[in-house]
């Protein structure tokens, strides 16, 4: 039987080892190779955790849904660039189900919607925004009670998320790094950004109440989470 701090210790040794040889295989790509593994490592961690937890397969199954949902929801309106209701989805699901469940349906809703609009080194950044999307709605959940705040909390999430996944394309371009690059990439991102945190406040606005209302009643009513 595995010891239960076997895994990090690992997970610590697999981060030594691929660090070392990035500088040597890839010593102008390193920092994005590392940022990478250290994104993995954190999702399997989480992943780890949830995995210990004695969860009913109902859980499993309506947490599975609500990651389907989430990435499918991303399909339709991928020709509108940073629109839709995927964030919406992980929101909720963090309000109701809590901080570790939103983090599941965010990170799962990312890796299977690029399974339809494409994987690429973008994938753990996004698995990692949208985890991190839903792990802080369940942990300021009690703050979150108004519709309102949730539109705050939308609307910046929007920027966030943007935000973050810049860092990517920072991380990878590292030998072209200076001010007026990130300024650049921060700047040209703004208009994405900004219609994600409108789009993020309409979905909230129109559907939060409703959805909050429906789900919550499920959880209680069944025991969930």
């Amino acid at each position: 039987m595995q010891k239960r701090g076997t895994f990090p210790l690992l997970a610590l040794i697999l981060l030594f080892v691929v660090l070392c040889l990035s500088f040597i295989l890839f010593p102008y790509q390193h920092y994005f190779i590392i940022s990478v593994v250290i994104i993995g490592l954190f999702l399997l961690l989480f992943f780890k955790r949830f995995e210990r937890k004695k969860v009913k397969t109902r859980e499993i199954v309506i947490l599975a849904m609500l990651a389907a949902l989430a990435a499918i929801a991303r399909v339709p309106f991928a020709g509108i660039p940073s629109v839709q209701p995927t964030s919406f989805v992980i929101i909720t699901a963090g309000l109701v189900f809590g901080a570790e469940s939103g983090f599941l349906v965010g990170a799962v809703a990312a890796i299977v919607s690029n399974i339809f609009l494409g994987q690429g080194p973008w994938t753990p950044w996004q698995m990692f925004s949208w985890g991190t999307m839903g792990l802080s709605a369940g942990l300021l959940r009690s703050l979150l009670s108004k519709v309102w705040v949730q539109c705050i909390f939308g609307f910046a999430w929007g920027f966030l998320f943007g935000w973050i996944m810049n860092l990517w394309i920072i991380v990878s371009n590292i030998e072209n790094i200076s001010w007026e690059f990130v300024i650049g990439i921060y700047a040209s991102s703004f208009t994405h950004d900004l219609s994600h945190a409108i789009s993020n406040v309409v979905f909230i606005a129109i559907f939060s109440a409703r959805w909050v209302k429906i789900l919550d009643r499920f959880k209680r009513k069944y025991g969930l989470l």
